[in-house]
């Protein structure tokens, strides 16, 4: 029987190894939302690709349709027009068996189910598949809880007694549990103080490395998009309109780009990046 990798939870289906290929693949992507006259487009004609081992951070303003792409990645939303693949499968499929072990994800407010204890929010996933001793369960929460730097102790505590950061920890530690390739991150840091803020990004960025994931997250802190992304896909006149690393991005002739990225915390955050070799932003049709 092979042996799980170093972090993988026991009983949890391992990863394949996943091609070179893209993990996500957006393309001709509409979202439409109301009928008739009332109807309005949210997405038209979207591409975007996320690839194998990146940390993809989506911005746009409000109404962008940011979350309701995270949403349509992770199966929740379905589009009005085009196709959103992820790992190989149309979204659409990611609500049926086994979707844990391939997308996590880590809602804004944590999203954790109040009846539970810490424990039992963690390993619920693996408590649904019904195959595993209740004693397996336990431990593969408690590695996971270990994971994200919560302690045993923290274990038996209801969410209605944690800290934001506390909740955040936890809410990853769930969306980890099934040791998936592709992790979704809606608003990381919203709600935390500046060092829990810096805190969660050290984690995030550990765990990224560590146990090789795929990440995309929804962000409009500047500080947690200069500290945990690679490449950032901005949303803004219904599709993406670039990608590129954050340094090259900010340099993007368009109203929205300017005004997210040129205040004071931009150049702030900007100047905090190590100097890098130069890449030009692309286009969606050259991502």
């Amino acid at each position: 029987m092979p042996t799980p990798s170093p972090g993988q939870t026991p009983g949890a289906p391992a990863a394949a190894a996943l091609p070179a290929a893209a993990v996500v693949e957006v393309r001709g992507l509409w979202t439409v939302f109301g009928t008739g006259a009332n109807a309005f487009a949210v997405h038209q004609d979207l591409d975007l690709t996320v690839q194998r081992g990146e940390i993809l951070a989506l911005v746009g303003g409000s109404g962008t349709g940011k979350t309701v792409l995270l949403r349509q990645m992770l199966g929740l939303a379905r589009p009005t027009r085009g196709s959103v693949t992820v790992l190989g499968h149309p979204a659409a499929e990611m609500g049926r068996e086994g979707a844990a072990s391939r997308v996590g994800m880590l809602f804004q407010h944590g999203a954790l189910f109040s009846a539970f204890d810490v424990l039992g929010n963690v390993g619920f996933a693996l408590q649904e598949l019904g195959t595993l001793p209740a004693a397996l369960v336990r431990d593969a929460a408690l590695v996971k809880l270990q994971m994200v730097g919560l302690q045993p102790a923290h274990a038996t505590r209801m969410p209605a007694d944690l800290s934001g950061g506390m909740v955040k920890r936890v809410a990853l530690a769930r969306a980890l549990i099934m040791d998936p390739p592709l992790l979704l991150l809606d608003e990381p840091t919203a709600g935390l103080d500046p060092s829990s803020s810096d805190e969660f990004c050290t984690l995030l960025r550990a765990l990224h490395q560590s146990l090789g994931l795929t990440v995309v997250m929804v962000t409009h802190d500047l500080d947690t998009l200069f500290a945990l992304s690679t490449r950032v896909a901005v949303l803004a006149d219904k599709k993406v309109i670039v990608t590129g690393a954050p340094r090259e991005v900010v340099h993007f002739a368009h109203p929205f780009v300017r005004e997210f990225f040129g205040g004071e915390r931009g150049r702030r955050a900007l100047l905090a990046l190590a100097p890098e070799a130069p890449a030009a932003p692309t286009s969606p049709q050259e991502a």
